[in-house]
């Protein structure tokens, strides 16, 4: 057993391994500028970052409000979504809507998410949560929609009533697609953080960091440390991958038939 989760992370680690010396050597060899970063900098920045507690701090803040969004986003969509999926009426009625706005982009709500709640962690925490809500509420809709009907008439036949199918029949049964859009949702919510915090400014009280989005920002604006914004992106990324990991940990938790 041992054996063979050392050989599965030894496959898994020769291409990360092998693109950061590809890296290393096209930083050294073949590129002019002195400001473009190499693998041993983003290291040392990374370092420097963590012992320093500045990019956990960031990290924490931004994860902090992903969540916020989330939850909110997370809650109305499996509310709408499961009503839009099993009564026609609903859907005829909100499906236009939904689609309608489900193109605009979430950056284009920043002024009335400014105006709304200022610039603080609420407007961050709304606009992730509208860029969250959209896949959540439309793989709610298919799955509900992809239950077996069958199964519904067998629960009718038995006298049960449509609240009690729709919380111990259809929701079940569509619990695969709506974990598939939580993992949508979770990866666009990590986006848009980013451009919330760059945008809305989102500072958090007593002279803290505004997030791992102002992070970079600051970065990029003040100190010009290229270094320190990769090591920002790897760091989304890493928390993003661990969520999606967690994500399909719980799936196979919850629905152990899908193995």
């Amino acid at each position: 057993m041992t054996r063979v989760i050392s050989s599965s992370l030894l496959r898994a680690a020769v291409l990360p391994v092998g693109l950061l010396v590809l890296w290393q050597l096209v930083v050294m060899f073949g590129t002019p500028s002195r400001r473009a970063p190499m693998p041993t900098h983003v290291v040392e920045a990374a370092w420097a970052l963590i012992g320093s507690g500045d990019l956990p701090l960031a990290l924490i803040q931004s994860f902090g409000r992903v969540l916020a969004g989330f939850a909110w986003a997370a809650a109305l969509a499996l509310v709408l979504g499961a009503l839009m999926g099993t009564y026609r009426a609903v859907d005829r009625s909100l499906d236009p809507l939904v689609e309608s706005f489900r193109s605009i982009a979430p950056i284009a709500l920043l002024p009335l998410a400014i105006l709304w709640f200022g610039t603080g962690t609420p407007a961050a925490a709304f606009i992730v949560g509208y860029a969250a809500f959209f896949p959540m509420i439309v793989n709610t809709i298919h799955g509900v929609k992809s239950v077996d009907p069958q199964l519904i008439r067998a629960a009718r036949t038995l006298g049960v009533d449509r609240l009690t199918i729709l919380r111990t029949v259809v929701l079940p049964g569509a619990l695969p697609y709506i974990f598939v859009g939580a993992r949508l949702a979770l990866g666009v919510a990590w986006t848009s953080i980013i451009a919330a915090e760059l945008a809305v400014g989102a500072k958090a009280g007593g002279g803290g960091t505004g997030g791992i989005g102002q992070m970079m920002f600051v970065f990029y604006a003040y100190s010009v440390d290229l270094n320190g914004i990769i090591v920002c992106m790897i760091s989304v990324g890493v928390v993003a991958l661990v969520i999606d990991r967690g994500l399909r940990r719980l799936e196979q938790w919850m629905l152990p038939w899908k193995r």
